[in-house]
């Protein structure tokens, strides 16, 4: 697996630095290089609040110069909301995912440039970089902490890595009821209900039927559910 490298550009407060390996270690990104960084990377500062992800820290390398810190890159994004006079590709953050991971079959290493929390990355350091990565926010206020960047950036890289489905129903080991055991509840249901004087109906009577089974039909009801169902009805009907 290609992971992209993370490259700080003239990071100034070293709390940012460990933020940013956090937010790196959360989406299984591992690299990082930082280039002239004001701060030590690994003062107490930012060791805390890297919270675990010291060992990215630890790894990082530092460069003196920009062009240092890529040069044995095969393709370099630049991380910047500001507009350039540029002619380069401008992609979205997940645009670029979708591309270096289909850089992986061809095993091409490539970075992404993130400029200093003040100023962003400055223009010399843009005109390194292949392409931009830009993410669109709210035009009226569209400033991002540097590690807020990097963890939106790398995200949408590792979700090119996993399978992960858009919605899943959680159950924590209860089983679902079979159909044949809600068709049983129904009966009971109905059972407790024979009293009730709209159930006495003859055009009423089917309707309502209807309407309750619906109500339990559309839910995805537990074995726990069903029982709960049972032991209320049971204490309403013996309390009535």
């Amino acid at each position: 697996m290609y992971k992209p490298v993370v490259i700080l550009v003239n990071p100034q407060m070293c709390e940012n630095v460990g933020m940013a390996a956090r937010a790196m270690m959360n989406c299984g990104v591992s690299e990082m290089r930082l280039v002239a960084p004001r701060e030590n990377h690994l003062s107490e500062k930012a060791i805390a609040a890297s919270s675990g992800a010291e060992k990215i820290l630890l790894d990082a390398k530092v460069f003196s110069s920009t062009r240092e810190a890529v040069a044995d890159l095969n393709i370099v994004y630049a991380s910047t909301a500001r507009k350039r006079n540029m002619i380069k590709e401008v992609l979205s953050a997940h645009g670029a995912a979708a591309e270096i991971k289909s850089f992986e079959p061809q095993g091409l290493k490539s970075g992404i440039l993130f400029g200093p929390e003040r100023t962003g990355l400055h223009n010399d350091d843009v005109a390194l970089a292949d392409k931009i990565i830009e993410i669109p926010l709210n035009p009226e206020h569209c400033s991002l902490n540097l590690s807020q960047a990097v963890l939106l950036v790398c995200y949408e890289w590792y979700k090119t890595q996993i399978l992960a489905p858009d919605a899943q129903m959680v159950t924590n080991g209860a089983v679902f009821v079979e159909k044949e055991k809600l068709y049983r509840f129904f009966d009971f249901l109905e059972d407790k209900l024979s009293g009730c004087k709209a159930f006495q109906d003859d055009e009423k009577h089917p309707k309502m039927m209807i309407n309750l089974k619906n109500i339990f039909l559309r839910g995805a009801l537990t074995e726990p559910e069903l029982n709960s169902l049972y032991g209320v009805i049971n204490y309403l009907s013996s309390h009535h």
